[in-house]
């Protein structure tokens, strides 16, 4: 039986990290700043109803996910640290059908006076 569609969210954004990412020798031994918004789609009528925890995907279970997966592995490029949180959201939760992530990298080593580089990611479930 196929899933109704649900435009239902949760979101986390902002979310601020320190990390050794990047191609250059100074990204991989000093580190930087990085900040990460994430949303997953997922039904969430039932909680809405009942307001019961167990029938919703925590959101502080989603962040503990996103942290291990951005500090687990070191990455040459934010494309791949966004696809690696994706794919571990994916296998941790069967519930998300789909996640939009964006990868915000303030001290990114280009001559900006201010902004950041950032990348995002729209990745839906495989069924």
């Amino acid at each position: 039986m196929a899933k109704k569609f649900s435009g239902d969210r949760i979101i986390l954004k902002d979310l601020g990290f320190y990390g050794y990412h990047g191609l250059m020798s100074e990204e991989k031994s000093l580190g930087q700043r990085f900040f990460i918004d994430l949303k997953c789609g997922v039904d969430l009528s039932a909680p809405g109803n009942t307001d019961h925890i167990s029938q919703t995907v925590s959101y502080a279970a989603i962040y503990d996910t996103v942290k291990f997966a951005f500090e687990n592995k070191r990455m040459h490029l934010i494309e791949a640290v966004a696809q690696n949180i994706v794919d571990a959201v994916f296998t941790a939760y069967v519930e998300v059908n789909w996640i939009k992530i964006r990868v915000r990298k303030p001290e990114a080593p280009i001559a900006m006076v201010r902004g950041e580089a950032a990348i995002e990611l729209h990745r839906h479930r495989i069924s």
